[in-house]
């Protein structure tokens, strides 16, 4: 009963907080903040109590994988979402589902050591970055600001809810069938972009293709400490066991992510300076 509570509670909560910071400080939060292993992470966890470190252990290897796929679902929707005749998230998000299975089923395929799939995710995220950059407009960061606060006031009801009982349903469902599914596959499910997904969804609906891109930059940002941290428990829970190793990827993703903001600010501001001065 109490894993059956950790399984529908943990991740549903977390999604919803990282929502809610979202909407209070922007679309880029919202995508860093769920593109973070806020469903990753209880899914490896509880595996790792039901089936033990080996399995968690490869599971977390293959989520490097799956986070190949999750950069790639950020930029098919993104270009999507720019698309006149695939503009519209009913469009959109099941063809970027469809085409991020496809690479998930095809990855789980792919035997490779932890550093080699950390090396391949690194590389995606930052393929992904330099696409979504090339098709950036010059006023999109204001117009995503702009629109940001209407937004937010124009969420329904059941938004919250919903994004949660979706994060409960994926949990359950990847956890219960993990016995079946393996751990590779497993892993690479893990990452799969249903909070993205939601967060995207809600963005293009009630922001635009703009609000949207801003949000998927944040996702791809946020990817950098998810790595860090599926990278960590692979390496450290065998030796280590869950609690200390799960502890130790949270604290160094959260430090990762500081830094990574840090110096995203620092970067930003200097360009600002040099526009300027021109």
């Amino acid at each position: 009963m109490s894993m059956l509570i950790v399984k529908l509670l943990l991740a549903p909560a977390l999604v919803v907080a990282s929502s809610l910071a979202g909407r209070r400080w922007g679309p880029a939060l919202a995508g860093t903040l769920v593109a973070l292993p806020i469903v990753a992470g209880p899914i490896l966890a509880i595996t790792c109590l039901e089936h033990g470190r080996v399995f968690a252990a490869r599971a977390a290897a293959a989520s490097l994988l799956g986070l190949v796929t999750l950069a790639l679902f950020a930029v098919v929707f993104a270009l999507l979402a720019r698309a006149p005749r695939t503009g519209h998230w009913a469009v959109a998000l099941p063809l970027a589902w469809l085409v991020c299975l496809i690479a998930d089923l095809a990855l789980s395929r792919l035997p490779v050591p932890p550093v080699v799939a950390l090396c391949l995710s690194l590389a995606a995220t930052v393929a992904g970055a330099k696409a979504l950059a090339r098709t950036r407009s010059g006023s999109a960061a204001g117009a995503a600001a702009g629109v940001t606060g209407s937004a937010a006031r124009r969420t329904p009801w059941w938004d919250l809810p919903a994004r949660a009982a979706a994060t409960a349903l994926l949990v359950t469902a990847v956890t219960t069938a993990a016995a079946h599914l393996g751990p590779d596959l497993t892993g690479v499910l893990a990452p799969f972009p249903i909070g993205t997904s939601v967060v995207a969804a809600f963005a293009l609906a009630q922001g635009g293709a703009t609000v949207a891109m801003a949000t998927l930059r944040g996702v791809l940002l946020g990817l950098w400490g998810f790595a860090a941290f599926c990278f960590l428990v692979a390496e450290l829970v065998e030796p280590l066991g869950g609690g200390q190793a799960f502890g130790v990827a949270v604290v160094c993703t959260l430090a990762l992510q500081v830094t990574v903001g840090r110096l995203r600010a620092v970067t930003a501001a200097r360009r600002e300076f040099a526009a300027y001065g021109r």
